[in-house]
């Protein structure tokens, strides 16, 4: 007989309740304490709740997707609708179509005959953002004003459902301004904050695909289990989490642990033991070209 599901998450829902409360802290008495230290807790606030959504999309800390997406509602990250995070994330989540430049929406790679027709300014940039030091500084406003050109464009054509998400996501926003504007924290440093949100978060996106031949070889293993792993929810063993993506951040390292080499082999060996390894190999030079490396040309 199989163990009967919980009716909620009491690990998940903890989590959210410090995370909310750290995000609190951070714009008020942290604040009021040291400016840069307010700064500083409310962007791990931003990226903890990140991952936070991240769970809540794959149905957790309730069975009930309503339920979960009213946990996640404020608009913490500024640039980031639920709604659109949950859609393009779970179309992500087809293996066969990682890494595509078209059809993967969270591929960083590009079509090479796109590349090729790019100004040598914009090759630069997307050059340095190729490497960790690039992705953690240039990322965050180099990726939100590609995500925003693209909502933009859905947004002209008349997508119902991007819409729809964008509203809800502009009053989950104005819970933040309600809030920020009589508290000790800036505009600007909450802006600052939601920098660094996405800066980290970039940190655990920076490898996580590759090009490769196999789909099932394109995700990787990161061995790390200190703080960002906790930030990240234990997605660093990525490759666990696309192959069962229904099981709750805590329960990914006892399935790695419990079938290492099944996962190993399962993903063609692509794993690093820790993030202060890739941080060293990466932070000044890129892990991969900005073009597609096997993607047909035209």
């Amino acid at each position: 007989m199989s163990a009967r599901a919980p009716v909620f998450e009491t690990k998940t829902l903890g989590l959210l309740a410090a995370t909310y409360a750290l995000w609190i802290f951070g714009t008020t008495w942290g604040t009021q304490l040291s400016p840069l230290l307010g700064i500083i807790l409310t962007g791990i606030a931003i990226a903890q709740f990140c991952s936070l959504q991240h769970e809540a999309l794959h149905g957790h800390p309730f069975a009930n997707r309503a339920l979960n997406a009213a946990l996640v509602f404020p608009g913490l990250t500024l640039t980031v609708p639920y709604g659109r995070f949950r859609d393009t994330h779970l179309a992500h989540h087809h293996d066969p179509i990682l890494t595509d430049p078209y059809d993967d929406p969270e591929s960083n790679y590009l079509d090479p005959a796109v590349w090729d027709r790019l100004h040598p300014a914009a090759k630069l940039l997307l050059r340095l953002n190729n490497t960790l030091l690039g992705r953690i500084t240039l990322g965050p406003l180099l990726g939100n004003a590609l995500w925003l050109k693209a909502e933009l464009a859905l947004i002209r054509k008349g997508d119902r459902a991007v819409i729809r998400d964008w509203l809800l996501h502009l009053a989950g926003v104005a819970l933040v301004v309600w809030w920020i504007i009589p508290a000790a924290m800036s505009g600007w440093g909450y802006l600052a904050a939601a920098w660094i949100g996405h800066a980290l978060l970039k940190i655990r996106t920076f490898l996580e695909h590759r090009a490769h031949a196999l789909p099932r070889a394109r995700t990787v293993i990161i061995e790390d289990r200190g703080p960002l792993a906790l930030l990240f929810l234990n997605n660093n063993l990525h490759v666990v989490h696309h192959m069962h993506p229904t099981v709750p951040w805590y329960d990914l390292p006892g399935l790695y642990a419990a079938n290492t080499q099944h996962y190993q082999r399962h993903n063609d060996g692509y794993r690093y033991r820790s993030y202060a390894e890739i941080f060293a190999r990466y932070l000044l030079r890129a892990k991969d070209p900005v073009p597609h490396p096997l993607y047909p040309r035209s």
